[in-house]
């Protein structure tokens, strides 16, 4: 930055610093971080419409029935762009956010800002089952974290201002501005207070206005519910709840099969290949699988089941309504299917959106196969309960799932069915599955931020920052007397690590192991540190441990001081005391 313009940009934050308070500050970059997600969502929106305009109306593809060899077309275009033109891998687009947000307070790469708005349209506009709110999310986070950088907010704040910008995503695309605020709140872990929900409101209607002015009244699902709930039908949504619960777990578990599946292969353009053809087979079977799915998603609300599975080898049979439910139930496999292999083979996009697609199948097909047992159910209405149910399994996240279908459907006439479907799928699919498709990884290694005030605070704090490293260290061969003149005497503490001479640990010694020989000069010569050192109550695994595992240890061990092993060489000490004072200190600041 010139050094006029960066002397312009100080004055600007002395100033602000004088006149507008913390919190009044943070309401402004509210808006503006929802604004801008905002903006990101209609422009990626915009260059992947633009894109399959430009597929269906300009290229023969389509025309001649060919859009199933697309994706492979689209996910080469992925690959290059990232190899030649911005040098990245791509990335899980919230869980990646998560990462930041638990291992670095927020901070995310400057290019996370523009690469999702150029691979995600490819991917998707190419036909990619995926979608397009996780790189809307991604790329509006990008966008909050490096404006709280700019602004100098703390650790805290940035990580609400994410928070705000994935509200602002959500709020855009679906124009549903509640379930926003409770998805970034449930999904983020965010505390919902009066200081995170004020932010959070801003933000959500910043965006939502940005979506109208730029969009209009354009909705994704035109639909009003023209069919009531009806109390008879409750035992039906039970049966839905428990259907969407163990397609939540096919769901999670698939995408971590099929994503081992591809990590054996070393060469990127291997993974993309396989992938590419892979998913061309599964469209020429089933092309409601190309991209999105909302078309899909709309035609079943509609009732047009027709329209919504578009032409299959199977269209000679399809005025037998068991064959569409068979076609409906091999959308529901295989969506999960040709989604991860979309991720897997090199392209970029996000889960929540094929979630309500499979969501969708499924509710349509269980209200098909109800009616033809001589029940009367709305199909329209199990389709959408059926989307909330799918979102409250593998997302975990039931409010969200609740009130996004009832902003979209204009009301709450639905609310009964949705509560009892969401709570009963996320039931059974959180006490079968523990994580999520974002928070598997960081769950398993304990660096998952929750709303456990007590875990985030050990999670968000780094182990470097309570090692000491001021011990004198001793070899075990040393005699009483080197022991006493060379450590003791020059030492302020009253712990020696004990190594031998590849800096592996053997043992310790502790003043009071020695304190009564100390002054018995005839046993200088005759006893050494060997005739001492004991091992140490526990260890702490540098490479392993995180500082939930540090504190438990701690209190099994009862100890107040426990050695830190690197690569299996003495690294350093941690004391009960600091880690104590430290938790207090990033409590106090996480809390306030």
């Amino acid at each position: 930055m010139p050094t006029s313009k960066k002397s312009l940009f100080t004055r600007f934050l002395i100033w602000r610093y004088k006149h507008i308070s913390n919190k009044n500050f943070v309401f402004i970059l509210s808006v503006l971080v929802g604004l801008g997600s905002g903006l990101v969502a209609v422009t990626i929106k915009n260059i992947t419409f633009w894109i399959q305009a430009l597929l269906e109306n300009g290229i023969i593809f389509s025309k001649n029935q060919l859009y199933f060899i697309l994706p492979l077309v689209g996910l080469f275009l992925v690959y290059l762009v990232l190899k030649f033109v911005f040098k990245k891998k791509t990335e899980h687009a919230i869980s990646s956010i998560l990462y930041a947000l638990s291992k670095r307070t927020g901070i995310i790469a400057n290019y996370k800002m523009y690469v999702p708005l150029i691979t995600a349209p490819l991917t998707v506009g190419f036909g990619g089952s995926v979608g397009l709110l996780g790189p809307a999310v991604a790329s509006g986070s990008a966008i909050s974290s490096n404006i709280s950088k700019l602004f100098h907010i703390n650790s805290k704040t940035r990580m609400l201002l994410i928070g705000c910008a994935a509200a602002g995503a959500i709020s855009s695309i679906f124009k549903s501005p509640i379930a926003a605020i409770i998805f970034a709140i449930e999904v983020f872990s965010l505390d919902l207070t009066l200081t995170s929900l004020i932010p959070l409101l801003l933000a959500s209607v910043s965006a939502v206005v940005t979506s109208y002015f730029f969009l209009g009244n354009e909705n994704l699902f035109n639909f009003t519910l023209s069919e009531q709930f009806q109390l008879s039908d409750i035992p039906f949504y039970v049966f839905l709840g428990i259907g969407t619960a163990f397609a939540s777990i096919y769901f999670t578990k698939m995408h971590f099969a099929i994503t081992k599946f591809f990590d054996q292969f070393e060469q990127k353009l291997k993974k993309l290949i396989i992938g590419g053809l892979a998913i061309g087979v599964m469209l020429y079977f089933i092309p409601p699988l190309y991209g999105e799915g909302f078309g899909f998603i709309t035609n079943l609300l509609d009732g047009n089941h027709m329209e919504a599975l578009g032409k299959t080898p199977l269209d000679r049979y399809t005025e037998n309504i068991w064959v569409v439910i068979l076609l409906l139930v091999g959308i529901t496999i295989f969506k999960a299917i040709a989604m991860t292999t979309t991720f897997a083979a090199g392209g970029s996009g996000g889960i929540f959106i094929p979630t309500m697609v499979m969501g969708s199948a499924l509710g349509n097909i269980v209200a098909k196969v109800i009616n033809q047992f001589g029940f009367s159910v709305s199909e329209a209405n199990f389709t959408l309960v059926g989307m909330a149910g799918l979102i409250a399994g593998v997302l975990h996240a039931p409010l969200t799932a609740i009130f996004l279908i009832a902003e979209i459907t204009g009301g709450y006439d639905l609310f009964v069915p949705l509560m009892l479907t969401c709570a009963i799928s996320f039931l059974i699919t959180k006490n079968l599955l523990s994580y999520t498709i974002y928070t598997r990884e960081l769950s398993e290694t304990g660096e998952l931020l929750t709303h456990n005030k007590d875990e985030t605070v050990l999670t968000l704090m780094a182990l470097d920052s309570v090692i000491e490293q001021n011990f004198s260290k001793i070899q075990p061969e040393m005699t009483l007397g080197e022991l006493l003149h060379k450590a003791v005497a020059k030492s302020k503490r009253n712990l020696f690590p004990v190594v031998d001479e590849d800096e592996f640990l053997v043992g310790i010694i502790v003043l009071d192991d020695i304190r009564e020989f100390m002054f018995d000069t005839s046993l200088y010569d005759s006893l050494s540190v060997n005739d001492f050192m004991h091992a140490a109550p526990d260890y702490i695994i540098y490479e392993e441990d995180n500082m939930k595992s540090v504190m438990k240890k701690f209190q099994d061990s009862s100890a107040w001081n426990l050695p830190v092993l690197k690569e299996e060489k003495y690294y350093g000490f941690v004391s009960k005391s600091k880690l104590l004072t430290a938790y207090r200190r990033k409590l106090i600041t996480f809390t306030r």
